[in-house]
C-alpha cells in the first residue's frame, strides 16, 4: 500500500480497506478529504505520465509532482477516443482489440483480457466512447454506492429492505456493453452475494411486460435510469404499477425537485438520485434537500466557463472538468464532461461535508407517439434510441428530431470508411423493430440530408421531442 507524507493510502486492496476509509474521511473532515484528493491526484498524475504514451506528451513540462488538477490540459472523449491506443496504460489494450470484444454480445460482462470491465456509451454527445475499467475503479465505485445507500436508508430503512429480500431491481440497457448492464452480467458471471439479490429488467421491454415483471418481483430497491423511472412513476399513479419498495434511485438523467417529488409520492418513499457519467460512474449522490454531493476524496470536480476558468459558486457554468482518481488502465484527467453545474456557495442543510451541486445537463426528454387504436398513447425515453444507435456499427454522430406525431426525422454523421448507404439500411431497420416492439402503428422515417444541428444556446441534443 504507497502513501503519501500525509499518511494518506492512496493503492487500496479490499472492499473492506475501502469502505473504512471512506468512512473515516467523512468523519475527519474536509481536510482530510482534500488531502486525499491531492494525494490520488499526484499518484494518478505520476502513473498516467510513467505508461500512458499520450499522457506523456500531453504532461511534458510540467512540474515532476501534480497535487493541482488546474495545473492539466483538459482532455475530451473526442481526443482520447482519436489517441485510444496511446491513452492506455497497458499496452495490451488497444482500439482494435477492444473494438472486436465489443462486437460480440456473448462477452457482456466479461473481463476484456482476463482482467477488465469494458463499457460502451454514446453520451449526450452522441459520440461512441470505448472504456476499459480497472478492479480498482469497480471497488470504488461499490464501496461508495454502499454508502451512500447505508446513508439514505438509515437503520430502519436498511431493515425494511432485509424483512423483503433485499431484493434489487437494476433497471438497464440490455443489448450491448453499457455500464450498468455489463457490471451486471459480470455480477452473475462471478456469483457473490449481488448474484442473489440482483435482477436486471431491459429498459427496452415493452412498457406492459415492464409493468408486470416488476410486480411479480416486488424489489425493495429500484436503481435505473430517470426516464424510465418517471415513465414507471405514471404506471404506478394509474394503477397498474404496484410495487412498494424502500427506495427509488433515478440516474443517468437530470431530475428536478418536482420529479424526485412525484416520484416519492407515487410510490410513497423515499427518492434519492445519482449525477454520473460511465466515466466516472461515482460522481455524486444525492441528499434529502436535493443537491448533488461530490465524492471528492475519489474524484476532482471543476465547474469552468467556455476558456476553462474556473467558475464562482453559485453560477452556473458553461461545462465541468472532472478527474476520475480510480481507474489507472484508462485515466480520465480533467476531462470534459460537457454538463452544466452550479456549486453551494456555503455548507448544504443536510449536514454532509462533502461539496454541493445542482446539474442543469443531460435532460431525459422522452418522446410520446399516438397509440394504434384505442390504446393510450405510448412514451419512449431517449434511451432507447440512444443504445439503438450506440450498438449501429458505422454511426458516428446521431440525432433524432420528432418532426410530427409519427415522424421521425434522423440525422446521422457515418464514420469514416463506412458505406452510409448500408449504416442506413441498419438504423432503419432498428427503429422499424423498435416501433413494432411498442406498438406504435404507423411511424414514418426520414432520412436528413443535413448532419445532427446544435441548439442556438450550443447544446447538442440526441433526442429532439415535438415542440
Amino acid at each position: 500500500m504507497t502513501t503519501t507524507k500525509h499518511d494518506v493510502p492512496v493503492s487500496p486492496s479490499s472492499m473492506s480497506w475501502l469502505g473504512t476509509d471512506i468512512r473515516r474521511a467523512r468523519k475527519q473532515g474536509p481536510a482530510a478529504l482534500t488531502r486525499r484528493q491531492q494525494a490520488r491526484l499526484a499518484d494518478s498524475v505520476a502513473r498516467a505520465r510513467s505508461f500512458s504514451p499520450y499522457y506523456r506528451d500531453l504532461y511534458r513540462g510540467l512540474p515532476p509532482r501534480v497535487d493541482d488538477p488546474t495545473l492539466l490540459p483538459v482532455t475530451d472523449k473526442q481526443q482520447l477516443m482519436a489517441r485510444f491506443d496511446d491513452w492506455a496504460t497497458d499496452r495490451a489494450v488497444t482500439y482494435e482489440r477492444v473494438q472486436a470484444f465489443t462486437d460480440d454480445p456473448e462477452l457482456i460482462g466479461q473481463r476484456f483480457l482476463g482482467q477488465y470491465l469494458v463499457a460502451t456509451t454514446s453520451g449526450t454527445s452522441g459520440r461512441r466512447g470505448l472504456f476499459v475499467l480497472d478492479d480498482r475503479y469497480m471497488n470504488v465505485g461499490a464501496a461508495l454506492t454502499s454508502q451512500a445507500l447505508a446513508t439514505w436508508l438509515g437503520p430502519g430503512g436498511t431493515l425494511r429492505a432485509a424483512t423483503r429480500g433485499g431484493r434489487f431491481a437494476q433497471l438497464v440497457a440490455s443489448g450491448g456493453h453499457y455500464a450498468g448492464f455489463a457490471g451486471y452480467r459480470r455480477a452473475m458471471h462471478e456469483g457473490g452475494w449481488r448474484s442473489r439479490i440482483l435482477r436486471s429488467f431491459s429498459v427496452h421491454t415493452p412498457m406492459p411486460e415492464l409493468v408486470a415483471q416488476l410486480n411479480a418481483y416486488r424489489p425493495a430497491i429500484v436503481i435505473g435510469y430517470a426516464s424510465t423511472i418517471m415513465l414507471l412513476t405514471a404506471e404506478q399513479e394509474a394503477g397498474r404499477l404496484h410495487i412498494d419498495p424502500v427506495l427509488m434511485e433515478p440516474a443517468g438523467e437530470t431530475m428536478t425537485a418536482a420529479d424526485t417529488d412525484r416520484i416519492a409520492a407515487a410510490f410513497g418513499t423515499t427518492t434519492r438520485s445519482v449525477y454520473a457519467a460511465t466515466e466516472c460512474t461515482y460522481l455524486s449522490y444525492s441528499c434529502a434537500e436535493g443537491w448533488y454531493h461530490v465524492n471528492n476524496d475519489w474524484v476532482v470536480v471543476e465547474p469552468v466557463d467556455a476558456e476553462y476558468r474556473p467558475t464562482p459558486p453559485g453560477e452556473y457554468s458553461h461545462t465541468v472538468l472532472i478527474t476520475n482518481l480510480a481507474n489507472r488502465v484508462q485515466p480520465f484527467l480533467r476531462y470534459d464532461l460537457g454538463d452544466s453545474v452550479l456549486q453551494r456557495p456555503d455548507r448544504c442543510p443536510c449536514g454532509s461535508l462533502l461539496p454541493a451541486f445542482r446539474v442543469q445537463g443531460r435532460a431525459g426528454d422522452i418522446l410520446t407517439f399516438p397509440a394504434d387504436g384505442s390504446g393510450a398513447p405510448v412514451r419512449l425515453s431517449p434511451l432507447a434510441f440512444s443504445t439503438l444507435f450506440d450498438r449501429t456499427p458505422g454511426v458516428e454522430l446521431f440525432q433524432i428530431e420528432q418532426s410530427a406525431p409519427t415522424v421521425l426525422r434522423v440525422r446521422l454523421r457515418v464514420a469514416e470508411g463506412a458505406d452510409p448507404d448500408s449504416v442506413w439500411q441498419a438504423v432503419h431497420r432498428e427503429l422499424m423493430l423498435l416501433s413494432a416492439d411498442n406498438k406504435l402503428g404507423r411511424l414514418t422515417i426520414e432520412r436528413a440530408s443535413e448532419p445532427p444541428q446544435q441548439s442556438p444556446g450550443g447544446k447538442f441534443r440526441t433526442v429532439v421531442p415535438l415542440v
